[in-house]
């Protein structure tokens, strides 16, 4: 099947798909006509590859899980590498949700702090007009 058909069946843009093709998570054999050509196999291929970086993996993690994946979900084979592989990134989500708790934290603790102070201390300096502070 050429790309196009492989977009449709699948949901995915043809420019996604030619990345996963650059990252090697996917593989097309060229017809005489220069045309990418699918097997079957990619629809399940390309299905494995969206719900892997849904679980907020990288196509370099996923180039290393993929070889172990069963099934569309997919199911992974639970050999040792396989295991570290994604303990690892696990490790690396849990840090990162920590580093947002405690911004969470500290910016719930100003605003707290703002709203006991109230606003007969506003403005800060005499009528000067206040300056945004971005989002």
């Amino acid at each position: 099947m050429r790309i196009g058909e492989l977009s449709r069946r699948t949901g995915v843009n043809t420019h996604q798909l030619r990345y996963y093709e650059a990252q090697g998570l996917l593989e097309a054999d060229r017809g005489a006509n220069g045309y990418r050509e699918y097997d079957e196999e990619a629809v399940l291929r390309v299905k494995q590859i969206r719900h892997l970086l849904g679980a907020g993996l990288s196509s370099e993690d996923i180039a290393y899980l993929l070889p172990c994946a069963t099934g569309e979900a997919p199911d992974l084979l639970g050999c040792p590498e396989l295991l570290a592989a994604m303990r690892s990134r696990l490790r690396r989500l849990d840090d990162q949700l920590d580093r947002l708790a405690q911004s969470r934290d500290a910016l719930a603790d100003y605003i707290d702090a703002a709203e006991r102070m109230g606003s007969r201390t506003y403005p800060p300096f005499g009528d000067a007009a206040p300056e945004r502070v971005p989002a």
